[in-house]
């Protein structure tokens, strides 16, 4: 092969590359802006460090985001919210968190104890979100006391399809390149996989702009939180003793989720005393179009007193 041809050839390959490399950069640094844009805060436990963000003021509410959300991605789930102070941690092995040895979601739990009593909040509303449920429930079950309501939104709960061990192959997707070359290259792809929309959902032009901005917030990619969900936290779920919950409990979840299970959803409400379960009719992981609904059920549930717990109603 002649020496020109070769050189033509490299340079086909090593300019897109180049490129490719180039866009990365600048796709990471846009991530890094974002985290840097919010003030995040770190504290000292028996688990390791802690860390947490907040916005807003009021009566406090504990947000326990889901898998690949950290602090700030908790933040950005309730940005539609307000009248309260949200404080969200990110979970053990999320951006400035721990990962400590033999980490469970029951430590999870009492780290969020050891941050309340940082915070000096005696008890707490919490929403627990998609794979944050688990670590809320363990909350709720082994600190009922600081607990003043519990919402589990979307959430993994016994019998999902998300309550499993992930094969060890997620390993090699559940990263950082692999997920931005998806994210860039087969955006439509990467909607389903995160949005957990059926098909032929129409999304408007707000639903898209909010899909968007959240899987943007799901960079930089945080490997070993993502892999304590995916191959210890949510499969632990299915051993909870649900009937021991104590606390006020409202789920809620729409019918077209294709990543948790809205069945799995309605049979944990029936099995926590006195749990409220709420059925939305479309929206995908993500209940898109349903904030309103979503925001003024919580705020209905957050203001009823502790001993004036909702009754159970059917889908």
């Amino acid at each position: 092969m002649q020496p020109w041809l070769v050189a033509t050839l490299a340079a086909g390959v090593a300019i897109p590359a180049f490129g490719m490399f180039l866009r990365y950069r600048r796709d990471l640094n846009a991530a890094f802006a974002r985290l840097a844009a919010v003030d995040r805060h770190v504290i000292s436990t028996r688990w390791g460090a802690v860390e947490y963000a907040e916005r807003g003021s009021g009566d406090p509410v504990l947000v326990v985001p889901g898998i690949f959300q950290n602090c700030v991605g908790g933040l950005f789930s309730v940005r539609d919210f307000s009248d309260r102070r949200f404080i969200a941690p990110s979970r053990f092995g999320y951006l400035g968190s721990s990962m400590p040895p033999s980490a469970t979601p029951a430590a999870q739990a009492d780290a969020f104890a050891a941050l309340l009593d940082a915070l000096g909040i005696d008890r707490i509303d919490v929403i627990g979100e998609s794979a944050g449920a688990t670590s809320a429930l363990q909350l709720a079950l082994r600190h009922p006391e600081r607990v003043k309501h519990l919402a589990v939104l979307v959430g993994n709960l016994p019998g999902s399809p998300t309550a499993v061990v992930q094969p060890s192959l997620a390993k090699l997707f559940n990263r950082q390149l692999p997920l931005w070359v998806l994210w860039t290259f087969a955006p439509a792809m990467m909607i389903r996989l995160v949005a957990g929309l059926p098909k032929g959902f129409a999304m408007s032009r707000e639903d898209m702009r909010f899909v968007t901005e959240f899987i943007d917030s799901l960079f930089p990619v945080s490997p070993a939180g993502v892999d304590f969900d995916a191959f210890v936290s949510n499969a632990d779920v299915n051993d909870y003793n649900l009937e021991a919950i104590t606390v006020p409990t409202l789920i809620v979840h729409t019918k077209d989720d294709q990543i948790a299970s809205h069945e799995a959803s309605k049979r944990a409400a029936e099995r926590i005393p006195g749990a409220r379960f709420v059925s939305l009719e479309s929206g995908g992981h993500l209940m898109l179009g349903q904030m309103k609904i979503v925001r003024d059920e919580l705020a209905g549930f957050f203001a009823e007193r502790r001993d004036r717990r909702a009754e159970p109603v059917a889908s």
